[in-house]
């Protein structure tokens, strides 16, 4: 099975960026029984936890902000981003790139190796409902690209 997961908060502009490609990703056709899912889990690194347990790839799509320019977007292979969660007495502290750390280790071979984070850097994280021109651009191009891959993960698994 190939997961799918959009992370972001829709009411802080740019942010909302993985979420909206989740549901653009949600809105396309698929075949009956394809072995894809496509989950928006917000902000909720523990929503990724488990939604990503037994799939054999994972996608997560986020936005960034590292200074780059605003809608770049980077393709990274997970081990470069996971990072083990400090001590704390909130989920709200546990983000995705804490979920695949504990996952690898909860889970061991339940949980995916093969991971891709797509990042997307933001213009604005203010607060606002709209993607900036530069991210929704961005945005387009990212949920291309995840197509593709789900189509040749459903076209792998039928010829299997």
């Amino acid at each position: 099975m190939l997961a799918v997961i959009g992370c972001g908060n829709l009411n802080r502009s740019d942010d909302g960026v993985g979420v909206i490609v989740a549901q653009r990703l949600l809105a396309l056709p698929k075949p009956p029984g394809a072995p894809v899912k496509i989950f928006d889990a917000g902000t909720s690194g523990m929503d990724i936890l488990f939604q990503a347990r037994g799939a054999q790839k994972l996608v997560i799509i986020d936005a960034s902000s590292s200074g780059s320019e605003p809608g770049a977007i980077f393709e990274v292979p997970s081990s470069e981003l996971e990072n083990r969660p400090a001590p704390s007495y909130t989920l709200h502290d546990f983000r995705w790139d804490h979920a695949l750390y504990a996952g690898r280790r909860i889970w061991a071979d339940d949980f995916p190796t093969d991971v891709t984070v797509f990042l997307i850097e933001a213009a604005t994280l203010g607060f606002g409902l709209d993607l900036s021109p530069q991210v929704a651009h961005a945005a387009d191009i990212v949920t291309a690209r995840i197509a593709t891959l789900i189509a040749q993960h459903c076209e792998m698994d039928a010829a299997r």
